[in-house]
């Protein structure tokens, strides 16, 4: 097995046996298998493990800390054990959080997974979702537009594609400044509607830019799990789109802000 890094990386099993001719040997095949795939998918499963168990062991790590101390006498004193017992439900949300969004990932990768299409209009979709993270934008005074055409139905998953427009929407939410705006557009084409979300917050650097709908990846790390992120977010995002035979983007300038976007087939 050899590993090639020029002209790129590949990864190459080699097989050489002797032909043999009245016990003299006349030469060799050799067969060349590409692995490069197959140790490709290794690793995102190995990294895929990894970081499960760590996502989910910190979570864990502190209820349990969190309950031996109000075991150990801490329930006694009212004040505290009320921050306390406020700390464990936190983050019981999310580990809950986490263990939904690997199992709708994983749901969405399966086999078996088949999406319910049925004709959608994208306007109220983003709409509902829009009011469903009311809370989270009147908080920041964050004001929403929706300036999607309001006659663009489609063929899509109603659920599926709700929850692109919550994730994407919570994000930008989550990562603009106060008394900010966050614009919804779409552009119709022959073949394909493209629905964009344009926020005018923190941005992302240039370096993450082709690594931000990775599993698990954070660009702040310490900001995102602060925001209640798990890092599966834009993973699920981008499977979707991709089971709906579309395309997901990102634009974006540190500190000017991000749009992130989808291609969606109209036939």
């Amino acid at each position: 097995e050899e590993y090639f890094t020029f002209p790129y990386s590949k990864t190459i099993l080699m097989h050489a046996s002797p032909v043999c001719v009245q016990n003299n040997t006349k030469g060799a095949v050799i067969v060349f298998s590409d692995l490069t795939e197959l140790k490709r998918l290794e690793t995102i499963r190995k990294d895929f493990v990894a970081n499960v168990s760590h996502e989910l062991r910190t979570p864990i790590s502190s209820i349990k800390g969190y309950a031996e101390t109000l075991l150990d006498g801490a329930i006694e004193d009212k004040n505290n054990a009320k921050d306390f017992i406020k700390i464990i439900h936190d983050e019981s949300d999310r580990l809950a959080s986490l263990i939904n969004d690997i199992l709708d990932l994983s749901k969405i990768e399966s086999d078996t997974f088949n999406l319910k299409l049925d004709k959608n209009n994208l306007y109220e979709l983003a709409d509902g979702a829009i009011n469903k993270l009311r809370k989270d934008s009147k908080g920041k005074s964050i004001d929403i537009k929706n300036n999607i055409d309001k006659g663009l139905n489609i063929l899509s998953d109603h659920n599926l594609i709700t929850q692109v427009f919550l994730n994407l929407i919570s994000n930008a939410i989550k990562y603009s400044h106060n008394n900010s705006i966050i614009n919804i557009s779409s552009i119709k084409n022959e073949n394909t509607v493209k629905i964009e979300i344009e926020d005018s917050g923190i941005g992302i650097p240039q370096k993450d830019l082709q690594r931000i709908f990775e599993r698990f990846y954070r660009v702040d790390k310490a900001r995102s799990k602060d925001l209640g992120g798990t890092g599966l977010g834009l993973s699920i995002v981008k499977h979707i789109i991709q089971a709906h035979g579309g395309e997901v983007y990102v634009r974006s300038v540190e500190g000017q802000g991000s749009t992130f976007g989808f291609n969606l087939p109209t036939k």
